[in-house]
């Protein structure tokens, strides 16, 4: 089953643009997110699910991800009918409030993953959470058991959460404070990875803004980001991926422990840090990731 945990970053492009599906599997983003919902016209649905799946066959061996229509437009049905083919590492549902839609696009994905041959379970799900409602059931949903069991992620939606606010976004991002960590927390307390950002949007130009603001994230315990543009790609890259001393720490930090450990030894120093179990499963979950990073 693909592992979508190691994703920093998911550069949306349009389902209908297919020539900017060929730029961005260029681009250094971990996932390219084909998006079928906002970017594509009622009237180009049709046509544009058949580009995709073209595409997703063209550039198999690119991690690729398709947003799908929101279950309540009767569209999205229709997208995994054509779209769901070898290939195809993950789904991306939007619009998710509640566990009851984990379970129902878990529903069609095996429906049509039987229907076309392709292993169950084979494509991962990320549930974008982009409502107060789905914020406040984060938990319910990150914490949503799939049988057979199905690769799933969150990721945050700010544009749609503010209007469902009714506040406005600002390049300071104090306003997303609070669902960001509730979001991420809920993701840690059931198990699953950690989540990945909205797109940063309130400047595209303002890289010392997307900086920041992804720095925020982070720290509350995001694990990636999607990008709406390329430009955004490289500086989400460095700041979710540890640098080499972090690295090194981390690899030094587990030698020791597991030397004093076998050795009967209680509590250690490293670089003149003392050094516990909470601190060790940290260490050992960086390096994990890493090793499942792209350079």
């Amino acid at each position: 089953m693909n592992d979508i945990g190691g994703i920093r970053t998911a550069l949306f492009v349009p389902g209908n643009r297919p020539e900017r599906v060929d730029k961005a599997v260029q681009s250094a983003a971990d996932s390219v997110i084909i998006d079928l919902e906002d970017a594509v016209p009622l009237a180009e649905k049709a046509q544009a699910r058949t580009r995709v799946r073209e595409k997703i066959q063209e550039h198999a061996g690119r991690a690729l991800m398709v947003r799908v229509n929101a279950l309540d437009t009767a569209l999205s049905s229709l997208d995994l009918a054509e779209i769901l083919v070898s290939g195809l590492d993950a789904v991306m549902l939007p619009k998710v409030q509640r566990p009851e839609d984990v379970q129902r696009m878990h529903s069609l994905l095996m429906e049509h993953e039987t229907a076309k041959g392709v292993p169950v379970g084979s494509a991962a799900l990320v549930s974008l959470l982009e409502s107060a409602l789905a914020v406040e059931n984060a938990f319910r949903i990150a914490s949503e058991n799939m049988s057979p069991p199905r690769p799933h992620r969150l990721a945050f939606g700010a544009a749609d959460f503010t209007v469902d606010m009714g506040v406005m976004m600002s390049k300071t991002g104090e306003e997303l404070d609070y669902p960001r960590a509730r979001i991420a927390v809920a993701c840690r307390a059931a198990g699953i990875a950690a989540p990945l950002d909205s797109p940063f949007m309130v400047d595209l130009k303002d890289a010392e803004a997307l900086k920041a603001d992804t720095l925020r994230a982070k720290n509350l315990g995001f694990g990636g980001r999607l990008c709406i543009h390329p430009n955004q790609v490289d500086i989400c890259n460095r700041i979710y991926s540890p640098s080499e001393q972090e690295l090194a720490f981390a690899a030094r930090v587990v030698a020791a422990f597991e030397e004093s450990e076998a050795a009967g030894k209680g509590a250690i120093q490293v670089d003149g840090k003392m050094i516990d179990y909470p601190i060790v499963a940290q260490c050992r979950r960086m390096l994990e990731i890493a090793g499942r990073m792209k350079p």
